[in-house]
């Protein structure tokens, strides 16, 4: 059971670690808004299918109305808020600089399983995570740390604001421990009720060229679709801190992937 947690997390983490790359690329023709629209299209229909394949649909009758609350609400905040934010501000930072303050959410995750599912809070594991997030910021800007400075204060806001917002979808959904797939699936149905809405009003729908569709596709069936299972899995199985100290893998990673 630890092996194959941790087994999931290693997928997340590579896939992950293309956020920049991916996203980066796709914002070079559409804005953030629509990025997050066709990236939620494809993930909904991949999770649907992912669904039938496992015959899962039936199971959908065994969740109360209330439960499903639950579920789009967190669509809202982990398929849907948390993007927003992270487009937003990778459209205004550096790739380099929009990670660092978007991955202050391992710690935070710590800090909230601590508060919403009682886990137990030691200096080590604290100590542990603050140094792998240190390690990271020495290794993106090449150990030259007072270097460091903000590109735009509001990217800046966007990326902690974000950072918190998946932290908190992260923490509930261990708490709520619905099915992967299904829970999965309603995430990104959430996700696509809310964006459709918000491309109408603050952007324009956009046909991107076909070298955008490959990354759009990249992006929306593995990294912002099937990863979420992987996610799901590692923090079911593992220990919170310990997923939290290796996620700073992600950001090195991205590094080498850029």
């Amino acid at each position: 059971m630890l092996f194959r947690s941790y087994m999931n997390l290693a997928l997340c983490i590579l896939l992950w670690a293309s956020i920049p790359v991916a996203t980066k690329k796709i914002l070079d023709e559409l804005d953030n808004l629509q990025t997050l629209f066709y990236s939620t299209v494809l993930s909904t229909l991949v999770l649907g299918l992912l669904l039938i394949l496992q015959k899962k649909v039936s199971h959908l009758k065994k969740y109360k109305k209330g439960q499903y609350g639950i579920m789009f609400f967190l669509g809202f905040l982990g398929n849907y808020m948390y993007y927003v934010l992270l487009y937003g501000a990778f459209a205004k930072t550096t790739a380099s600089e929009g990670f660092i303050l978007a991955y202050t959410w391992p710690i935070i995750v710590l800090l909230l399983s601590f508060i919403i599912l009682k886990d137990k809070m030691t200096p080590q594991k604290l100590l542990g995570v603050l140094l792998s997030f240190f390690g990271i910021v020495i290794i993106t800007t090449q150990g030259n740390i007072f270097a460091f400075n903000l590109t735009s204060l509001e990217g800046a806001v966007l990326a902690l604001s974000g950072a918190f917002v998946f932290a908190l979808f992260s923490v509930l959904g261990k708490k709520y421990n619905y099915d992967q797939t299904i829970s999965v699936f309603i995430y990104f149905l959430s996700a696509l009720i809310f964006i459709i809405p918000t491309v109408f009003v603050f952007s324009a729908f956009q046909v991107p060229s076909f070298r955008v569709w490959l990354w759009i596709i990249y992006n929306g069936v593995f990294v912002y679709g099937i990863s979420y299972i992987f996610w799901f899995k590692a923090l079911e199985g593992g220990e919170t801190h310990i997923v939290s100290n290796l996620l700073y893998l992600t950001p090195f990673i991205s590094l080498l992937y850029i």
